[in-house]
């Protein structure tokens, strides 16, 4: 079945029948230093980014509508520590992420053992470059 795909992690999409997604959670965190000052509160200096993780749940149910086969691919790709880029369907570019974790739930077991319902949450940490673009422009 095909469809439309709301979000995709490098080759893996993200669509209604299939992998499905329910929840997308982003969580940036930025450091200030705190610098000392005579007779006033002190002051803070923004010192950067520190990182940024982006949790991903959804639900799949394999028998009906697949999607096993994205989820052990996202769980080889974590094993493998190959990054990967996540997109949007719209568009929006949200960088290239290393898979840090991959929780999976089954229930409703068949005869044969195998879940008619799976949910999942992945745990993607933005991968930093050693540079800005800013540095890169200044270098030329």
């Amino acid at each position: 079945m095909s469809g439309p795909v709301p979000m995709a992690l490098g080759p893996f999409k993200f669509k209604a029948h299939g992998l499905g997604f329910t929840e997308m959670e982003r969580k940036l965190d930025a450091t200030w230093a705190e610098l000392e000052t005579a007779g006033r509160l002190n002051a803070l200096q923004w010192t950067g980014p520190t990182s940024e993780v982006i949790t991903i749940k959804g639900v799949a149910f394999p028998a009906e509508f697949g999607g096993e086969g994205t989820l052990n691919g996202i769980k080889m790709s974590a094993r493998l520590g190959v990054p990967q880029i996540l997109l949007s369907g719209g568009g929006r570019i949200y960088g290239l992420h290393a898979i840090e974790g991959v929780d999976e739930e089954g229930a409703y077991y068949d005869r044969k053992g195998a879940p008619a319902r799976v949910g999942y949450s992945l745990k993607l940490r933005k991968i930093g470059f050693g540079f800005s673009l800013l540095s890169l422009l200044r270098g030329l």
